[in-house]
């Protein structure tokens, strides 16, 4: 654990509500993973509602930065789903647990406004992307919000089938499931 304690809340949570679901985390799970009072959550987040929400927004925040850190704008179409692509599955190595936390509390129910709005940017940045390719006749016309889980969706579950332990990352296999996905997006 980190000396910071909300550091390791937020920690703690990340790894529970990953595991075992916002409704199956209880505040004193969090607690005791933390190595923290109860109380003292309270001291940072006015609810369990609340904790979730700035971990959803901490979460989609690091990937909104990865992906628009070194951006190639004036690159090839393909030279800017190799970005996304790589910065995506690089953020997956480093933070398995962020991507899959995030993935798996999309509920609108359990997300404020807030954290809805910050989704919305996540998904603007993929959506511009695409519209680009569009544009130059690059990648098929269809919705963007139907491309996106071409890509986005498939990252996500091969972290899962990783995490499990049931397929080994390498290279060629990132190199591989790039090529399925630009596949499923170019027009042919």
């Amino acid at each position: 654990m980190t000396t910071n304690k909300k550091e390791d809340i937020m920690q703690a949570s990340l790894m529970l509500f990953t595991e075992r679901g916002f409704d199956a985390t209880t505040v004193p799970m969090i607690a005791e993973k933390a190595q923290v009072g109860a109380g003292t959550i309270y001291r940072y987040f006015e609810n369990k509602e609340v904790l979730l929400n700035s971990l959803f927004r901490e979460c989609v925040g690091q990937i909104i930065q990865a992906l628009s850190d070194g951006f190639p704008e004036s690159a090839s179409v393909r030279e800017q789903f190799h970005h996304i692509f790589h910065r995506l599955t690089r953020f997956g190595q480093e933070n398995n647990e962020a991507l899959t936390f995030i993935d798996s509390h999309m509920d609108p129910r359990l997300l404020d406004e807030e954290s809805q709005s910050k989704f919305i940017e996540l998904l603007d940045f993929l959506r511009r992307f695409l519209k680009r390719g569009q544009q130059q006749g690059i990648i098929v016309q269809l919705p963007p919000d139907a491309l996106i889980p071409l890509f986005y969706g498939p990252i996500v579950k091969l972290f899962l089938v990783i995490r499990d332990g049931d397929l080994k990352q390498t290279d060629e296999l990132f190199a591989g499931v790039e090529e399925c996905c630009w596949n499923a997006l170019k027009v042919h």
